[in-house]
């Protein structure tokens, strides 16, 4: 097995030396090119002081340059630091001293964000900032260490920290390593319908594990090529797509829908097939809605470590789940109080171990971060039934109470969808007076109502779950989601408590 970075760029740029890499709309590298490309970049870095263990930000949009950097640094056992270009400078300044930064590699500006007029003096591990200019005009390098340095890389040396992109809570630093990102990757592509002819588009930034793990390293893994580009929009996305033959979209479903209601009058054939997410797909190739399985995961296990493959329907009983874990991690459902486990279709404490899971959390000892029998608690709730399909109920410290009864609010959110003229639900909860209330935000058609749709709900929900607050819009684009497209649960309450009277 190929399980370090070093050994998957050799091994491709002799398998597909003249195929297709990865693509920006300015520029595209091949296989071959990438790895001298990332061999000579690597070599020059080591000249500057750069090597194993060196720990080494990337602040930069997506595109063919952040891959080369991002690549060359890894392959000589540097631990990459992806950063996100969304950073205010007090975020940038505390993931810089979470991770320990050495080195900082990032544009000056990019989207009004100016990144490094405001950098902290008080940054002891950082020795020295660059912008991608000036690490490209580095001096070359001595290519026989290089290569010495990259060959000695090893599957359990550190590779990467990621942080996390949580709807709640402050982001933590995500340690991993080699073999077990790649690992991780590896076991969820045939899931995820990825082989060596696809060309991949995925709109997520690749400071984010979805595009880092889910895009670049999962074109790497598979000698597939990647389409990628730093800022999408409906029109040049669309050409794109076309341009350079995207067989693949895989990302996020509202971008989809965002991109299918642009599609009839853009004037592009598009070539995608199955497994991509289905707002783009002919209506002869889409699924039932809840066949397809819903890939689940977290930065701590390097992207999904559940599912199904995208382009099958699962057995009828799984509707709605999440799929089966991938290989290489064990998963069990624990009393979120006690951490007792429980039996099929218990709903409680999802809890993860194996090879792909994380080496650790920056800044945090391993007793503090795993159980004594090495699980990850992940925070999130689901349940488990008895063909092991995993079905997710929402965060932790998102289930509330309602007047002593327990609510979770992917409960409801899936009892909603079911509703006629109802598209997506975001349900949370509201405090008042007399304790939580649950208040929803659904997208729908105009001539729905609130009270419609709370008679509506009773029909499928016990009456302590009904939304006694509603907010409706008919777009989608009108929930707040934060940098990485997951809903913000913070900027949701608000949006709830305004229309409620909250």
């Amino acid at each position: 097995m190929t399980d370090t970075i070093d050994a998957l760029l050799r091994e491709h740029a002799a398998a597909h030396h003249a195929e297709d890499a990865v693509i920006d709309p300015g520029e595209r590298i091949t296989y071959g090119e990438l790895d001298s490309a990332t061999e000579e970049l690597g070599a020059a870095l080591i000249a500057v002081g750069i090597g194993k263990g060196t720990r080494v930000g990337l602040l930069m949009p997506n595109g063919v340059r952040w891959a080369r950097t991002a690549l060359a640094l890894m392959r000589i056992g540097a631990v990459l630091v992806p950063l996100s270009t969304l950073l205010t400078p007090r975020e940038l300044d505390a993931q810089l001293r979470t991770a320990s930064v050495q080195y900082l590699i990032a544009v000056e500006e990019f989207r009004g964000h100016r990144y490094l007029d405001r950098l902290s003096a008080d940054l002891p591990a950082l020795r020295a900032v660059w912008t991608p200019d000036q690490t490209n005009a580095l001096p070359p390098g001595p290519a026989a260490v290089a290569d010495a340095m990259a060959r000695g890389v090893r599957p359990a040396d550190p590779m990467a920290i990621l942080f996390t992109s949580g709807s709640s809570g402050p982001p933590k630093g995500v340690r991993h390593s080699h073999g077990n990102a790649i690992g991780a990757v590896r076991a969820g592509l045939a899931e995820r319908c990825i082989d060596a002819q696809t060309r991949l588009y995925l709109p997520m930034p690749l400071f984010w594990v979805g595009g880092f793990g889910g895009g670049l390293l999962s074109a790497l893994v598979a000698g597939a090529t990647l389409i990628t580009e730093a800022v999408p929009q409906p029109a040049s996305t669309l050409r794109l797509l076309a341009d350079e033959r995207v067989t693949l979209f895989r990302g996020w479903p509202d971008q989809a829908v965002a991109l299918a209601r642009h599609l009839p009058g853009s004037g592009v054939q598009l070539e995608l097939r199955p497994g991509s997410l289905e707002a783009l797909l002919p209506r002869d190739l889409r699924s039932t809605p809840g066949a397809r399985a819903n890939l689940f995961g977290m930065t701590e296990s390097f992207g999904p470590y559940c599912g199904y493959r995208a382009d099958t329907d699962m057995p009828a009983t799984a509707w709605g789940s999440c799929g089966r874990p991938f290989d290489g991690v064990q998963v069990r459902i624990t009393d979120p109080d006690t951490g007792t486990a429980l039996p099929a279709d218990s709903i409680g404490m999802i809890e993860i171990r194996g090879r792909t899971v994380m080496q650790g959390i920056c800044g945090r000892a391993r007793e503090d971060v795993f159980t004594a029998d090495g699980y990850y608690r992940t925070g999130d709730l689901g349940r488990l039934n008895a063909d092991g399909f995993l079905f997710s109920h929402g965060r932790a410290d998102d289930m509330f109470k309602v007047r002593g009864a327990t609510v979770y609010p992917s409960e409801v959110e899936e009892a909603l969808r079911s509703l006629d003229g109802v598209r997506a639900a975001f349900v949370t909860n509201l405090p008042g007076p007399e304790g939580d209330r649950v208040a929803a935000a659904v997208v729908c058609d105009a001539s729905i109502t609130a009270d419609r749709l709370h008679r509506a709900a009773r029909e499928v929900l016990s009456s302590f779950k009904v939304p006694s607050g509603w907010v409706l819009v008919e777009d989608e684009d009108k929930i707040p989601r934060g940098p990485t497209g997951k809903v913000d649960a913070v900027r949701l309450r608000e949006l709830l408590e305004c229309g409620c009277g909250g």
